[in-house]
């Protein structure tokens, strides 16, 4: 069953007497922009097909509205192999029917498919902000900057050794977050 991601989105239209418009608004606000850089990468870069795919994407969603499972932490992955898929009926379309005016003026570009990729980006994103604030500092002055522990301490004004041991607890707590939904084994 397809989910709506986190607090963002979920906990606040998981309310009793939401309607399908209700939710289905939630869901442009929350993941237009994340979902259109992934299509963007799939249509090569055409921002008007890309724009097209998300938003017959979240019309889909708009159908599944009621089946959608709001109490999961991303709807994103679901959101994606929609997308995916809608890309992919496309291009074995237009492959089967012959070439209109205008069209294969520009060659197609192979695009790699970083569906995974994006995927984990995007989990990992909403396990950190269920992270608590000091941890959160602690990664983002590290690992997301790419600081060593040293540039760290002195940007936070912290001893290194506090900052290892910071970083070290506050992987830890990431490790539990992402186990928990299934992220890691």
């Amino acid at each position: 069953m397809p989910r709506l991601g986190g607090e963002s989105g979920a906990s606040r239209i998981g309310r009793v007497g939401v309607d399908d418009d209700a939710i289905v608004s939630a869901l442009y606000r929350t993941y237009r922009e994340p979902l259109l850089g992934f299509v963007l990468r799939l249509t090569a870069g055409d921002r008007e097909h890309a724009e097209d795919v998300v938003q017959e994407t979240l019309v889909r969603a708009w159908r599944e509205a009621s089946r959608l499972d709001l109490s999961g932490p991303s709807l994103m992955p679901w959101l994606a192999t929609v997308a995916r898929r809608i890309v992919i009926d496309e291009h074995r379309r237009r492959q089967v029917r012959p070439a209109e005016t205008g069209e294969g003026v520009v060659a197609e570009m192979p695009v790699d498919d970083d569906t995974s990729a994006t995927i984990l980006r995007v989990m990992v994103a909403d396990a950190m902000r269920e992270l608590s604030p000091a941890h959160r500092e602690i990664l983002n002055a590290t690992i997301l900057n790419d600081r060593t522990v040293n540039q760290a301490a002195e940007v936070l004004g912290l001893p290194v050794g506090t900052v290892k041991s910071r970083v070290y607890y506050a992987l830890r707590a990431l490790h539990v977050v992402l186990s928990e939904r299934g992220v890691l084994a």
